[in-house]
């Protein structure tokens, strides 16, 4: 079942249903039945949203950039982790496209 809950993970669009099959197969013990099904859909959909719950409560609502918020805040906290103007120009190269990646997303969707 850990297997197939990786495979949920690991590609969330296209195997959902591949991962059900499997976490309820008979080599599993698992009795097809109403409450094994409810049971998995509720332990995959419990699972996501405590995960996504505690990752933003956690990281995404302690970070904040002197009151300022959004992608481009959370990246000037990154340089600052990773020692500013002393951090390897790679480090800094990548931490800068990796936002200027998120803005974009963002962008992109408003």
């Amino acid at each position: 079942m850990i297997a197939a809950l990786g495979v949920v993970y690991g590609d969330i669009g296209t195997s959902p249903l591949y991962a059900f099959k499997e976490c309820l197969s008979p080599a599993h013990g698992v009795a097809l039945d109403t409450a094994a099904v409810l049971g998995l859909l509720s332990l995959v959909f419990w699972a996501l949203m405590v995960v996504v719950t505690l990752k933003y409560v956690v990281f995404v609502l302690r970070a904040d950039y002197d009151g300022e918020g959004g992608i481009l805040a959370l990246q000037a906290l990154a340089k600052r982790a990773v020692g500013g103007a002393a951090a390897p120009q790679w480090l800094m190269s990548g931490l800068g496209a990796l936002g200027l990646t998120g803005a974009a997303m963002f962008y992109g969707d408003s």
